[in-house]
């Protein structure tokens, strides 16, 4: 290989590198994120969520209702609920390993329900099934189990059929 031919193959090799960065860098939010929009109103929403919660077996925690924090802060926003979600069998898995403990900031998982300006409802949470691949290991198995159930539980809610309330467990 000549100089000229080595010169132009590796400055394709850096030039597709960067564009790969670049792409990889804008594209990696959209990526990281989820968001369904529901077939109901927001309270509805919230309602055929936390039955499909339950019963698939998870527990909800928590419910930050964020609308109402803000209004006592002098805030006027719509309205959005994040709802802390904990299988403890998937919880005590991960939490009784002391090199997994890392993954401790990202439990419970998190969901949130919000309203757009646009009147939909919508359903977003960290896509878990990417972000647990890099730790391998325990913490990928069990984060994989736990985000298809979760994603389950909110693929019922946005196809506008949930589990019936017998199903609860």
């Amino acid at each position: 290989m000549n100089k000229r031919t080595l010169l132009i193959v590796a400055s394709s090799l850096v030039a597709g590198a960067v564009l790969t960065a670049i792409i990889g860098f804008y594209s990696m939010p959209r990526m990281m994120m989820l968001e369904d929009a529901s077939p109901y109103g927001f309270e509805q929403t919230v309602e055929v969520f936390e039955t499909a919660v339950r019963a698939e077996g998870w527990s909800v925690l928590t419910v930050h209702d964020m609308q109402s924090i803000l209004a006592g802060h002098g805030h006027d926003v719509r309205a959005v609920k994040i709802f802390e979600l904990c299988s403890s069998k998937y919880s005590a898995e991960i939490l009784a390993l002391d090199d997994e403990r890392i993954v401790a900031p990202l439990m419970p998982c998190r969901v949130a329900i919000y309203e757009k300006s646009d009147g939909v409802t919508y359903i977003a949470r960290m896509n878990s099934e990417l972000m647990a691949r890099p730790f391998g290991g325990v913490i990928n198995s069990v984060m994989q189990t736990a985000a298809v159930e979760t994603e389950g539980v909110i693929s019922q809610v946005v196809s506008g059929r949930p589990a019936p309330t017998s199903m609860i467990r």
